[in-house]
């Protein structure tokens, strides 16, 4: 009997469900797949304008908010938080933060993790790539974690003391060629893509050099509208000017509607055809 198919999400802050593979999660939601979300911290360290703390006590309070709202429209079946705080960006205080993600031991989170999917059983678990997207410190411990966890679950299951229920691991990555045309955007209007973002901390350059292989594609333009619902939802991150109406939106959503994939388990062959499902081949 074939099993109830569940995708588990393994990522750092409430918005990089949404922002990031939002529209993956939504259409396996629709597909009737039971889609889960591990979020590691509550994003404490992330910029609110205080007209957006009204009603709340905390940023992490706010934030917990947003997430939920977005998991509710993305279909989310669960959301777990590990409770460790935000790390913030590379070098600011929030790095040295006693619970920061960043600093804590990898195999303590990756025990917590390898916890939850005994418990949810996923046969796909999605996390970042190895450089977490753009480097955010949050972004490549939780990676490391989930790649830990899922090693340590093949372990256990060598040694008959549990069974992993995880059959692909996949990393979210983002597409070289998009970036590099953004890179080269900004050289021509003479902006620096080695400082871009809103506080000029990201080196989209060197991001955009760095080469992962791609194994899955995820169509994901029949719910295209559901992610920027839920991306409105993330007010506070700017959520509600990264949807829009008319034709340039509309162009957006047919062409850019995508999210890519490299496979970590199992090995992906050279030359191996891309895949569109994330479920392909578990039931073959």
């Amino acid at each position: 009997m074939e099993t109830k198919r569940a995708l588990l999400a393994v990522l750092a802050h409430p918005d990089d469900e949404t922002f990031g593979m939002g529209g993956t999660l939504a259409l396996y939601a629709r597909q009737g797949v039971d889609v889960y979300l591990i979020c590691a911290t509550r994003g404490e360290a992330g910029e609110v304008e205080k007209e957006h703390l009204q009603g709340f006590s905390t940023v992490a309070e706010r934030r917990e908010s947003e997430l939920r709202c977005a998991a509710n429209i993305l279909g989310l079946k669960g959301v777990f938080f590990l409770g460790y705080r935000d790390s913030g960006m590379p070098g600011s205080v929030d790095n040295f933060h006693p619970q920061a993600l960043c600093v804590q031991p990898v195999e303590e989170v990756a025990e917590r993790i390898a916890s939850l999917i005994l418990e949810i059983k996923p046969q796909v678990v999605i996390t970042f790539d190895p450089i977490g997207g753009y480097r955010h410190p949050d972004h490549v411990a939780i990676h490391q974690a989930t790649v830990r966890a899922f090693e340590r679950l093949a372990m256990l299951q060598q040694e008959g003391k549990a069974v992993n229920p995880v059959k692909k691991l996949y990393f979210h990555t983002i597409p070289r060629t998009l970036l590099r045309l953004i890179v080269l955007a900004m050289k021509l209007r003479g902006k620096d893509p080695r400082r871009f973002g809103k506080n000029g901390d990201i080196d989209l350059a060197s991001i955009a050099a760095e080469q992962f292989p791609i194994h899955a594609v995820v169509d994901y333009r029949q719910v295209a509208r559901v992610r920027e619902r839920a991306v409105a939802c993330h007010v506070s991150q700017g959520g509600a000017s990264l949807t829009g109406v008319g034709i340039f939106a509309q162009i957006r959503r047919w062409f850019f509607s995508r999210d890519v994939f490299m496979r970590a388990y199992p090995p992906a062959g050279k030359g191996s055809p891309k895949e569109n499902d994330l479920f392909e081949g578990i039931y073959e």
